[in-house]
Parts: structure tokens; C-alpha cells; sequence
């Protein structure tokens, strides 16, 4: 099934097609065919690894990281997924996405030691990633978990500091359906003895099991470090002081005062090692960039992009959309996969929206628009909604039909974003 390596010289998307081809899943969780093969790459291992897990906002909270640990004038290592316009964006290093050459090469070195390990593109991409850190020395790996936390490939880097953002239900074909469930599973990204950052006041109890029991060092937001909203400003409060008088994230969004405050709670575990400024931290806020979060293109009518796909994120996103300001109408570009929760992301965001133009992302998973709009219906939404083949189509559709006070809105899975961008 996996067919011969690219020759040399092959470019990077005859790479990612041979990456696709090798495992006959794209998901299969389990450590040990990649451990295996990171054994026999024999890398070095990055001197500091933060492990960003949740799910919601661990590409938030990892952007912010980067972001500040760059102006401090580190080496930086950033591994996020997936992406949303192009493979490189999930490694950068300081701030930059991976050129071909370089990813390329950390396909070879995986090639090289895999022998007959059948590898998921998830798993093979990683390990890419992990030679690519090691092969450019960079000083502070940063790394977003890709699916749980137990059993997903980056929790091969013991973490010296991990953060578990949220804990909410997605993925439960694969993770469970229950907090407790889900959480159980995220906090093994933890280490004994190391500082485990959650960044909710409400903890499952299997993240406080877990930690107690390999004696990690549990903060807990709201009990052990909190921020003090201000107007145009806020406040950090952490075990270790506090910082003050700090500009609002470049992100936008009110929830991401919280993913900011788990990201300074890490930093202030590992001042010992990466000291850092008031300033700098005030420079990285205010400089963090990430697509599809919020994301507002120029020009009107207004177009706001945000990967939002489970309900957790939707009632973030409606959230957020409330406290933007004045839009005549709401279309919203509606587009998800069919193995996520349909019915509840649009129970969060019915309130919010005028109009669904719904579509079918390029994806065998792919909810249809079928599917899309008997939800709606079960909403009683019917009314206001136009079916489309492509997200293309939805939103050609959408300008047409915005007038100047009008908003759109691009939603519903990482896929629907890309399309747009």
C-alpha cells in the first residue's frame, strides 16, 4: 500500500502524498510504532518542551507562547496542527513556517528509520517535526497536541511544563463521552514532579487523580493564578506575582484572557530557565497572530473566520460575535465534518446567525448539506437557509447578498476556513 519513497530532489508534495499513503487509518492512537522509530532517529532532545493540550484554544495558547518567548530573543520551535492553507504552517521556527527543503528533509530522516513501521500522516509529520527541531537547534520546543494527549505522538517529548487548556466533548468516538473521560485522557501530557498548568476552575476529577497520583505540580485557574479584567487592560496573578497593566491579546475573543493566563502561569514555572520580561510579555501579546480564530478580513461587509467545530467553541464564537459590534444581518458559510456534534454547535450559535448558506467541505468525512440543513431544520431554521455544493459557491454567494452593515461568517471546521483563505 505504501509505495517506494520520493526519489531525491522530489518536491515536498510528493512527500505529503507518500506520508498519506502510509497507514491504512488516519487516526490510529498509540505510542509505540512511533516510539520505536524516534528511538532509532536518535534525536536530541529539544533543553525545554511545553506540551499545549485541550480542546479548546491550545492553538491560542501556543501562539502566545511562541510569540513572547520569540521577543525574549529565544530559539523557537512551534508544531501545531492540522492547517488550514498549507502544510508548512505546522512547523515554524521563530515565527517563520518551515521552507520545503527543510520538512523535506525531516521526511527523509523519518523514512530512513522507519523501516517497515507503518506510520500515520499525523505520526509521520511529527517525528519530521521533532528532526527539524533538533536539526536547527532551536532552544523551546512548543507543541500543540494533536488528539487527547495519552496515547497522540507528542507526548513522546517528556514535558517540562504542560498545559491543558479546556476539557469539553469532541472527538468522543476516540477519547470518550464524558468530561471525566476526555479529561483522563488529556492529562496524561503531565509529568511527575513538573508544573501541570489546567485552565478551567472547573477540574474533572480524573485530571486531579492523575496528577496527584504521578505527582505533577497542579495549578488550577481561578484557585492558583486568575487575571483581573480592566478596562483596555488586565492583570495577571499568578504564585509567583503578578503582572500588570498588560494589553488585551492581539487575538481576539474574551476567552483568550484565559488562554493568556495559562500561558503566563507556564512561564512563570519556567522563569528559572526562560526569564522573561514585563515588556516582553507586553510585546508578545500584543504581536501574536493566528488564522482562524476570530479573524476579521479587511474591507465590508465584515467577514469573520473561526475554526469553531465542536459546541464548546460555538458558544465561544457567539461570544465573541456579541461583543464585535453592530451587524445588520449575520450569513453564515456553514460547513462541518460528519463525526462532530451538528445539532450542538448549532443550538450555540441559532441566536447569533440570520442566514445559513450551507456546504459540503472537500473531505470523506464531510457532512452533506443535507445533513447540514435537516439540522437546521430541527432548529426550526428552515426558512433561512440556501444549500450549496462548495464553501466557494456559499461564500461567492454570501458577498453578493451582504450589503455594507452586513456580516458574514466562516465557520464550522478548519476545512470551511481554508477554503475561504
Amino acid at each position: 500500500m505504501s509505495g517506494a519513497a520520493p526519489a531525491p530532489g522530489s518536491p515536498l508534495d510528493a512527500w505529503l502524498d507518500h506520508v498519506g499513503r502510509q497507514h491504512p487509518s488516519a487516526i490510529d492512537l498509540g505510542l509505540e510504532r512511533a516510539r520505536a522509530v524516534l528511538a532509532r532517529m536518535g534525536l536530541a532532545r529539544p533543553p525545554v518542551v511545553i506540551t499545549v493540550g485541550g480542546t479548546n484554544g491550545k492553538g491560542s495558547t501556543t501562539a502566545m507562547l511562541e510569540s513572547i518567548l520569540r521577543v525574549a530573543g529565544y530559539r523557537t520551535g512551534l508544531y501545531t496542527s492540522p492547517h488550514i492553507v498549507r502544510y508548512n504552517e505546522r512547523v515554524r521556527l521563530d515565527g517563520d513556517e518551515a521552507g520545503d527543503a527543510d520538512l523535506v528533509a525531516g521526511f527523509e530522516a523519518v523514512e530512513r528509520a522507519r523501516g517497515d513501521a507503518s506510520l500515520t500522516y499525523f505520526e509521520y509529520g511529527t517525528l519530521a517535526a521533532f528532526e527539524i527541531f533538533a536539526r536547527k537547534g532551536v532552544e523551546i520546543a512548543v507543541l500543540e497536541v494533536g488528539l487527547g494527549g495519552r496515547l497522540d505522538c507528542v507526548n513522546l517529548l517528556d514535558a517540562d511544563c504542560a498545559i491543558v487548556v479546556s476539557v469539553d466533548l469532541d472527538h468522543q468516538d476516540w477519547l470518550g463521552d464524558t468530561r471525566e473521560a476526555i479529561g483522563f485522557e488529556k492529562a496524561h501530557i503531565y509529568r511527575a514532579g513538573r508544573p501541570a498548568i489546567f485552565g478551567e476552575a472547573s477540574v474533572p476529577a480524573t485530571v486531579m487523580a492523575h496528577a496527584e497520583a504521578i505527582g505533577a505540580d497542579l495549578q488550577v485557574a481561578g484557585r492558583d493564578y486568575r487575571f483581573v479584567r480592566h478596562e483596555g487592560q488586565w492583570d495577571f496573578v499568578g504564585r509567583r506575582g503578578a503582572r500588570r497593566a498588560l494589553p488585551m491579546p492581539a487575538l481576539r475573543g474574551p476567552w483568550q484572557l484565559g488562554n493568556a493566563s495559562a500561558a503566563l502561569a507556564a512561564l512563570d514555572e519556567l522563569a528559572g530557565r526562560l526569564p522573561v520580561s514585563l515588556g516582553e510579555v507586553k510585546r508578545g501579546l500584543t504581536g501574536v497572530r493566528l488564522a482562524g480564530r476570530l479573524q476579521v478580513l479587511p474591507g465590508r461587509p465584515a467577514v469573520v473566520l473561526d475554526v469553531a467545530h465542536n459546541p464548546h467553541a460555538a458558544r465561544a464564537l457567539a461570544e465573541g460575535l456579541g461583543g464585535m459590534g453592530y451587524a445588520r444581518e449575520t450569513i453564515a458559510v456553514f460547513a462541518m465534518l460528519g463525526d462532530k456534534d451538528i445539532d450542538g454547535v448549532i443550538a450555540a450559535m441559532a441566536a447569533r446567525v440570520d442566514r445559513w448558506h450551507v456546504a459540503t467541505v472537500a473531505s470523506e468525512r464531510a457532512a452533506g448539506v443535507d445533513r447540514l440543513a435537516d439540522s437546521l431544520a430541527r432548529h426550526g431554521l428552515e426558512g433561512r437557509v440556501r444549500r450549496f455544493a462548495t464553501v466557494a459557491l456559499a461564500y461567492q454567494a454570501a458577498l453578493r447578498e451582504a450589503g455594507p452593515d452586513d456580516r458574514i461568517l466562516v465557520f464550522g471546521s478548519f476545512l470551511t476556513v481554508a477554503d475561504v483563505l
